[in-house]
């Protein structure tokens, strides 16, 4: 793919959640708000299924309704990446078979988690799944999540895949970021650390695969947009406002804290999660509470 058809993929994307009623059913009117409200407010991209969209405990029925109505609602608006990562090689070139089948730009796939592939195993999984579609692959490094890290070797081996187009680093390592430039300045560098997302544009990041954007999608575009252009005291000023979100919105599991939050603005009707995860502590909610209002 050429270095042109990998910018769509920069930018300021939301990891989004999924929106549920109070019986824990996809409330899929809120999920379509969502994706309005995204347009409405800057965001580059949408990233659907992907961790914070709970999809682990979504059927796959679930999953794939999900994704025919954000596609509907968006109507091309954002370019949308699919979250299509699993621990099984053979059953995530199966979904992702199922996949190709919709009007996507790419995929966001995750490093097998649990089973903890060494090196040689992740580029090999990776490879597979990359050899099993045409469209784009960010592959996505979260140890804290998976229990394996994706090194800088292997992914300067991935990007010699043709349809590898770039990386979502939630690693928080900002030394990564040199590194990656040097070996292929054309491959898309987007940070999935909102705490240090800035500093990592600043160093030559692309952009932030975010979870903040989920709750304050216009601050978290204009923090990109501004790191962009180079207006780095402008980024550091507004992405100031962001801090206490980018840890509060972690003192549960992610997406509890963002769902709650989401709910405290209105923009959607519950803040119910699936089980094992359980809505937000009362003890908790104070302090996400002031975090949104210092984001004002």
């Amino acid at each position: 793919m050429s270095a042109s058809s990998n910018l769509k993929f920069s930018g300021s994307w939301v990891a989004l959640i999924t929106p549920m009623n109070e019986q824990g059913e996809i409330d899929f009117d809120d999920l379509r708000k969502l994706v309005d409200w995204h347009v409405d407010n800057g965001t580059t991209g949408l990233v659907v299924l992907g961790t914070t969209a709970e999809t682990s405990t979504l059927t796959e029925q679930e999953q794939f309704q999900v994704l025919e109505v954000v596609i509907q609602q968006n109507a091309s608006r954002l370019p949308l990446i699919v979250g299509n990562g699993g621990n099984c090689t053979r059953s995530t070139i199966e979904k992702t078979k199922k996949l190709d089948e919709y009007d996507i730009d790419g995929y966001l796939t995750v490093t097998p988690y649990y089973n903890r592939p060494n090196q040689k195993g992740m580029v090999a999984h990776f490879k597979a799944v990359a050899a099993a579609t045409d469209k784009a692959i960010i592959l996505y490094n979260v140890p804290a999540r998976t229990g394996v890290d994706l090194s800088n070797e292997s992914v300067i081996e991935l990007m010699k895949v043709n349809n590898i187009v770039g990386i979502k680093d939630a690693t928080g390592d900002l030394s990564r970021v040199r590194v990656m430039l040097e070996a292929d300045d054309s491959f898309i560098l987007s940070s999935g650390d909102d705490g240090t997302a800035r500093e990592y544009m600043e160093l030559g990041g692309h952009g932030v695969i975010s979870v903040t954007a989920n709750v304050e999608p216009k601050l978290v575009s204009d923090v990109v947009s501004a790191s962009t252009n180079g207006e780095y005291e402008l980024a550091k000023k507004v992405d100031a406002k962001l801090k206490p979100l980018h840890r509060d919105l972690f003192v549960e599991p992610n997406p509890v804290p963002s769902k709650w939050a989401l709910k405290e603005k209105g923009i959607i009707k519950s803040d119910m999660v699936r089980l094992p995860l359980l809505t937000m502590e009362p003890i908790h909610q104070n302090t996400v509470k002031q975090a949104l209002q210092q984001a004002r």
